[in-house]
């Protein structure tokens, strides 16, 4: 039992950081039904950005946390405006190619810029470990669930009880209608990149804490899983995302606890092939009529 509650609370820090990269992939699918594969490489950009305010500027761990979510979140909007806008009344397929062309820029740019290898992230704040009744948690994990859940709350708060928000959830729900409402469009889609961005970005940060390093390639397989996640919970459903990571953290730790630890990858993406096959919509999905 011990060692099943343990495993639970590491899938739960996991699962938060890949509940906020899911965040993204869903505001963004639920406002103009694209899915931004680049987002995963955004959560890369967090990491370096954090990186470089920590070591190179010696900044403290939060400032340099809210600062690499703030120069994300411009990245994401500057992608929006330059690869997905233009495209936006085009072919799916077109947005789909753009998404992947933006997410090889920028990480064969990283590449390029600092190299393959990894690094090592400068360790701001000092790792303490508490022990209860054998089980183990560290200020690490405390920090990185906390910041999620706080991150998670004022999205909330945003979306359901700002003027933007509104904005965000009437575009989503009919973007000709909303446009005829005076609700400029391009600005509350750039808004929604920004915040996904943002999100991302401070998994980023948190998982290079936690993991103590990074590399160019980081956000790929973090990437795909946080996009499994959203689907999981339902796409386009801002609590069905926090749900998706915090199962897939968790069957991704239960899974390393067992002599399967080589395929939990092949088990998580299993899991979402039987869910989908048993309800399509995701787990806090609905099922929509459509006019034919």
């Amino acid at each position: 039992m011990t060692t099943f509650i343990q495993q639970l609370i590491n899938g739960l820090m996991l699962g938060s950081v890949y509940a906020l990269l899911a965040l993204g992939y869903t505001m963004v699918y639920g406002i103009i039904k694209l899915i931004n594969f680049a987002h995963g490489d955004i959560y890369m950009l967090g990491a370096y950005f954090g990186y470089f305010f920590i070591k190179v500027l010696h900044l403290n761990f939060f400032i340099a946390l809210i600062l690499a979510m703030a120069v994300s979140a411009i990245i994401g909007v500057v992608i929006e405006y330059i690869a997905y806008r233009p495209l936006r009344h085009s072919p799916r397929i077109a947005v789909l190619i753009s998404a992947l062309g933006i997410s090889f820029l920028l990480e064969n740019g990283m590449t390029y810029l600092y190299g393959s290898d990894q690094r090592s992230f400068p360790q701001a704040i000092k790792t303490v470990q508490y022990h209860f009744y054998g089980i183990q948690v560290s200020n690490i994990q405390l920090i990185i669930a906390v910041t999620s859940i706080v991150l998670m709350l004022l999205l909330t708060y945003i979306v359901k009880n700002t003027k933007m928000g509104r904005a965000m959830r009437a575009v989503s729900a009919d973007p000709d209608a909303a446009s005829l409402m005076g609700i400029n469009i391009n600005h509350t889609i750039s808004f929604t990149f920004a915040i996904g961005s943002a999100l991302a970005a401070a998994g980023g940060v948190l998982i290079g804490l936690y993991y103590n390093s990074i590399d160019p390639l980081m956000g790929m397989t973090p990437g795909l899983k946080a996009f499994v996640a959203a689907i999981l919970g339902g796409i386009g459903i801002i609590p069905g995302a926090a749900v998706g990571g915090w199962l897939i953290g968790i069957l991704e730790t239960m899974v390393q606890a067992t002599a399967f630890s080589d395929y939990k990858d092949a088990i998580v993406y299993a899991m979402l092939i039987v869910i989908l096959l048993i309800k399509p919509t995701g787990i806090l999905g609905k099922n929509k009529r459509e006019k034919v």
